[in-house]
C-alpha cells in the first residue's frame, strides 16, 4: 500500500498514538488540555491589543501582535494540536470587561501565532461570528452555524478552527469532540468493508460558495491516507444535500450504511465527550484528526446576551501534508496558504458584526 495514495488498495493498519483517544478518558485528563492564562500572559495580551490600536484587524500580521513571553507556550499548543490530542482550551480572556473590538483583536492576534487566517465564507470574512441569525439549514444557502440547531459532528475546511466564547446561551450549545482516528479504528474493527467505502470520494455541498469554474460540490473521501497519516473531512448534512444536484454521484446503499455507522460511532458516549465553553474560553481544534459538534441551544431574549462566538480558520506553516484531492476544497496544498472558502476576488475583512 502506497503511503501517498488517498484511496488505498487495502485498509491502513490500526492507528495508535495520542490522536487515537476515547472521550471519557480524555475528559478525565482535563489537566492536559485545559490551560489557564496567567496574569502575566493576560497583561502581555492586553498590551499587544492596546498597541495595535485602531488598525484594520484583517491586515494584522504576527509581528504586529508581539507576545514574547507567551509565544513559546503557543508554540507548544500548536504542537499539541498538530501532533498530539488535537485540541486545546485556553481559559481566562477577560471578555466581560473588554469591548468587542478588544476581544476580537486579542483573539485574532493570538490566532496568528498558530497560523494564518483563512476566509470563512463568500464574503471573505477572516473573523467569523457563530451566532443564531434566525435562519434555517433547510435553506441551501445557509450554513448551520448561523442557526440555533445542532450542528452534528463535522470538520471545518481549514487545518485548525479556533473559537472565542463571548456570550453563552440560556441553555444548550455545548461543544463536543470525537477523534476521527478512533472512529476509523472502530469502523475497521467492526466493519472493515464499510470503513473501506469511506476512502472513496463523496460529493459534499458547497452551499452556494462555488469557486470560479468549480462544481457546486466537492468530491473528497471521508477518510484519506497520505504520507502515513489519516485525515478526515466530514459534514453529513452537506453530503446528503449534495444529492440535490443531478450531476452529483449518487449515494448507494452500502455507502449510506457506512455513513450511518460513522454517525452512530461519533455519537457514542464511549468515544466522544462534551465540554461547556465559558465566556473568555478559546478552543482550538485540529480538523484533520477530530470532529466537533455543537448541541442545539435556547438563547436569551435580550439581544446583548445572546450566544456569540468568534471564529478563526487557521493555516499553520507546519501543518501536515494533505493528499491532492483536498485541493478541491482547500484551494491548494501548501501549508500556511491553504484552506477556507477559496473564491476569486474576495475582499478579505474581519467584521465586528455578524451578518
Amino acid at each position: 500500500m502506497s503511503s501517498h495514495n488517498a484511496f488505498p488498495d487495502e485498509l491502513p493498519p490500526q492507528i495508535d498514538g495520542p490522536s487515537a483517544w476515547f472521550g471519557p478518558d480524555m475528559e478525565a485528563r482535563s489537566d492536559e488540555w485545559l490551560l489557564h492564562l496567567s496574569a502575566a500572559e493576560l497583561a502581555e495580551i492586553a498590551a499587544a491589543t492596546e498597541g495595535y490600536g485602531d488598525a484594520d484587524i484583517a491586515s494584522m500580521q504576527r509581528e504586529d501582535f508581539p507576545l514574547p513571553g507567551l509565544a513559546p507556550r503557543l508554540k507548544a499548543v500548536l504542537s499539541e494540536l498538530l501532533e498530539g490530542h488535537g485540541f486545546v482550551l485556553l481559559r481566562g480572556l477577560p471578555v466581560q470587561r473588554w469591548s468587542l473590538r478588544q476581544s476580537a483583536v486579542a483573539f485574532y492576534g493570538l490566532g496568528l501565532h498558530l497560523g494564518r487566517a483563512r476566509p470563512q465564507n463568500a464574503q471573505g470574512h477572516l473573523l467569523g461570528h457563530v451566532k443564531d441569525l434566525g435562519l434555517s439549514s433547510d435553506d441551501p444557502r445557509v450554513r448551520i452555524y448561523q442557526t440555533h440547531e445542532r450542528q452534528t459532528f463535522h470538520t471545518d475546511s481549514s487545518d485548525i478552527v479556533g473559537l472565542l466564547c463571548l456570550q453563552t446561551a440560556r441553555s444548550g450549545g455545548q461543544s463536543a469532540l470525537v477523534s476521527s482516528v478512533t472512529l476509523y479504528n472502530e469502523m475497521r474493527r467492526l466493519r472493515p468493508d464499510l470503513a473501506a467505502r469511506l476512502f472513496q470520494p463523496l460529493a459534499t455541498d458547497r452551499r452556494g460558495e462555488v469557486p470560479a469554474g468549480g462544481k457546486p460540490y466537492f468530491e473528497i473521501p471521508v477518510f484519506s491516507w497520505h504520507a502515513g497519516l489519516l485525515s478526515a473531512i466530514y459534514q453529513r448534512q452537506y453530503i446528503d444535500s449534495a444529492q440535490r444536484f443531478d450531476e452529483a454521484p449518487r449515494l448507494d446503499a452500502e455507502t449510506v450504511e457506512a455513513l450511518d455507522l460513522f454517525d452512530a460511532l461519533s455519537n457514542d458516549p464511549r468515544l466522544n465527550f462534551m465540554m461547556s465553553l465559558e465566556r473568555g474560553d478559546l478552543q482550538f481544534v485540529h480538523n484533520h484528526s477530530l470532529l466537533h459538534d455543537r448541541t442545539a441551544f435556547e438563547d436569551w431574549p435580550e439581544p446583548e446576551r445572546r450566544r456569540h462566538l468568534l471564529r478563526l480558520w487557521l493555516a499553520p506553516e507546519s501543518a501536515r501534508p494533505l493528499p491532492p484531492v483536498f485541493a478541491q476544497r482547500y484551494g491548494g496544498l501548501v501549508p500556511g496558504e491553504r484552506g477556507g472558502v477559496t473564491m476569486a476576488d474576495l475582499a478579505r475583512q474581519a467584521p465586528l458584526v455578524a451578518d
